[in-house]
C-alpha cells in the first residue's frame, strides 16, 4: 500500500505541474510513468565510459552547447541531411561524437521501459550529471521535466557559445543573458577539468599571438614549451590535447590551480585568473576542491533550466536524432 500510494502522490504532482499547459521541472517527474530512468541512464553512462574516458567530457560539453542555443532542449541532437541543424554549426563541429552516442544507447534502453514517456533533453541533463560523478565530481539531484524542442538551426548557434578567445566582458555576457552569475560561469568552466581541445583552437597563443608576442607572455613558458611539443606549427588541427594535464581523467579542482600556474589552455580560461571579479573565485576553487564541487552542482542545476520546454510545448522524441514528424 506504502508503494501505492507514493506512485499515485507521484502521479498527482505531475498532474499539478502540467496542468493548463503550464510546467515546472522537478525531481521525481518520472516517479509514476518512469520510476527507474535514472537508473537506466546511470547504467549506460557507465558501459560507455568503460568503453571510452571520452564520452566524458564528450557529454559535458554537449550539454552546455544545447543549453546555450534555444536553451536545454535536445536541439543540439538533431541530424539534418541539408547540413542546417544546431550540430552543422562551425562552433559544433568539434563535439566529439561519444558524447551523441551517449545520449542515443541512453535513449534506447530508457525507451526500452518507458517508450514515449522520456525527453532526449532529459536524458542529455541526466547524462551530463553522471558522466561528472563517475569520473570523481559531484553528484547532484537532476531536475526533469523538459520537452524536446522543434527547432534546430545551424545559423542559430553563433553568438550563443563561449569562445575560446573571449574577453572576460564577452564571457559574462554570455553567461548573464543566460541567468547564470559570475560564480556560476567559473564554476562551469571548471568542467575543462576533464576536457581536451583540439590544436587549432588555441594555436594563435603559441604561434602568432600579436606584432610584438609570437607566444601569448601571459602563458607560463614551460607550458607554452609543453603545448608546442603536443601541437607543432603545421599539425593536423585535428590533434588533441588534454586541458589539464596533470590529471585529466579525474574531475577535480585541478583546473584552478593550472589558472593560478597561468597553465589555461585557452585565453577565456585564463581571463578568469586575471579579472578582479572572477579571481577570487578562482583562488577559492583552487584552494578547496568540495566549495568548487558545491558550487559546480549548483551551477548545473541553474544551467539545466535555461530556455527549458515544458507543458504541452515541444514533444518526447522517439528518436533523439530526429524530429517525431
Amino acid at each position: 500500500m506504502e508503494i501505492l500510494w507514493r506512485r499515485w502522490s507521484a502521479l498527482f504532482l505531475a498532474f499539478l505541474m502540467v496542468r493548463g499547459g503550464e510546467a515546472r521541472l522537478s525531481q521525481n517527474f518520472y516517479g509514476f510513468r518512469c520510476p527507474a530512468v535514472e537508473l537506466i541512464v546511470r547504467q549506460a553512462v557507465a558501459t560507455k565510459i568503460s568503453q571510452t574516458f571520452v564520452t566524458v567530457p564528450a557529454t559535458l560539453r554537449l550539454f552546455f552547447h544545447d543549453c546555450f542555443v534555444e536553451g536545454c532542449d535536445g536541439s543540439v541532437l538533431i541530424q539534418s541531411a541539408n547540413g542546417d541543424a544546431e550540430k552543422d554549426a562551425g562552433d559544433n563541429l568539434s563535439l566529439a561524437g561519444d558524447g551523441f552516442d551517449t545520449v542515443v544507447k541512453a535513449k534506447q534502453a530508457v525507451e526500452a521501459a518507458c517508450p514515449g514517456v522520456v525527453s532526449c533533453a532529459d536524458i542529455l541533463a541526466m547524462a551530463a550529471r553522471d558522466v561528472v560523478a563517475l569520473s570523481g565530481g559531484p553528484s547532484f539531484p537532476v531536475e526533469l521535466g523538459r520537452r524536446d524542442g522543434l527547432v534546430s538551426r545551424r545559423w542559430k548557434v553563433a553568438g550563443n557559445l563561449p569562445g575560446p578567445e573571449f574577453s572576460f566582458n564577452l564571457l559574462s555576457w554570455i553567461f548573464r543573458k543566460n541567468n547564470l552569475s559570475v560564480t556560476d560561469m567559473v564554476a562551469l568552466s571548471g568542467g575543462h577539468t576533464v576536457g581536451f581541445s583540439h590544436c587549432n583552437r588555441f594555436a594563435k597563443r603559441l604561434y602568432f599571438f600579436n606584432a610584438t608576442h609570437g607566444v601569448d607572455p601571459s602563458l607560463d613558458p614551460s607550458y607554452a614549451q609543453q603545448l608546442m611539443q603536443a601541437c607543432p606549427a603545421g599539425v593536423d588541427p585535428r590533434v588533441a590535447v588534454n586541458m589539464d594535464p596533470v590529471s585529466p581523467t579525474v574531475f577535480d579542482n585541478g583546473y584552478f590551480r593550472d589558472l593560478v600556474n597561468r597553465r589555461g589552455m585557452f585565453t577565456s580560461d585564463q581571463v578568469l585568473f586575471d579579472h578582479p571579479l572572477s579571481k577570487p573565485i578562482v583562488n577559492g576553487f583552487a584552494v578547496s576542491g568540495p566549495s568548487f564541487s558545491s558550487a559546480f552542482a549548483q551551477a548545473m542545476i541553474r544551467l539545466g533550466r535555461v530556455g527549458v520546454k515544458t507543458g504541452n510545448v515541444g514533444e518526447i522524441r522517439r528518436d533523439c536524432t530526429r524530429f517525431n514528424s
